[in-house]
């Protein structure tokens, strides 16, 4: 019976349509935008109609020709002053709905980011209870004593066997008298005492008396000669 009714309720007043989405932020700031646009493309041509006839009326005597510009130049700017505050009007709109829609993202944000941190903290508490702090703390406990038996293993294999067993104040003065042999070894001055080669003859063997570049007279063989005594 009830379905019966409602049959004939549509018949007679029709059905009701569905509710379609909400209005969307982002369009409303879209056609807004655009018709700020359009308002100021009207005010841009004004601007230069307005030049127009500020360049007629410089270039006109006193007169009605020029009273008539001048009118017309008013009426444009009438219309420019009403189309600028439209043009304010509808930027402000679009400022605050904009500035609305970032709140709105922001606290869409936040709110994903808190749930996020919920279920983040779950988890943490789920894997807590999978860990039991004594049995960490025993871990650590028994690797620090596997290090340092391995360090004691370490040093034993290190130690040095059939070393003699010497003095450390007789090393000590061997390492500092090594030290003084060193530099001795380094000294290069004994070469000073070196005899010069002689010089090369500046003439051939057999020649006449040849003589170094020294001065130096020489034999047949190219040798200095000995003074004779």
């Amino acid at each position: 019976m009830l379905q019966k009714l409602s049959i004939n309720m549509n018949r007679l007043f029709g059905r009701s349509k569905p509710k379609g989405p909400g209005p969307n932020l982002g369009d409303c700031i879209s056609n807004v935008d655009s018709r700020a646009d359009s308002i100021e493309k009207k005010v841009g041509a004004l601007d230069k109609e307005l030049l127009k006839y500020k360049d007629q009326m410089k270039k006109m005597r006193e007169g009605p020709a020029k009273n008539s510009v001048k009118q017309k130049a008013l009426r444009v700017l009438k219309q420019k002053k009403m189309y600028e505050g439209q043009l304010e009007n509808l930027r402000t709109q679009s400022f605050n709905m904009e500035q609305t829609n970032y709140t709105t993202q922001m606290l869409k944000d936040t709110k994903t980011t808190v749930d996020a941190m919920k279920v983040g903290v779950k988890e943490m508490k789920k894997e807590f209870k999978n860990i039991n702090i004594d049995t960490v703390e025993d871990l650590q406990d028994e690797l620090g004593d596997m290090m340092e038996d391995a360090n004691e293993i370490q040093e034993v294999m290190g130690k040095q066997y059939g070393m003699p067993d010497l003095d450390e104040d007789e090393l000590e003065a061997e390492l500092d008298a090594l030290g003084d042999d060193l530099l001795l070894d380094d000294d290069t001055s004994f070469l000073d005492d070196a005899v010069a080669a002689p010089s090369i003859p500046t003439s051939e063997p057999g020649g006449e008396t040849a003589k170094t570049q020294d001065g130096v007279l020489l034999d047949e063989f190219g040798l200095p000669q000995i003074p004779a005594k």
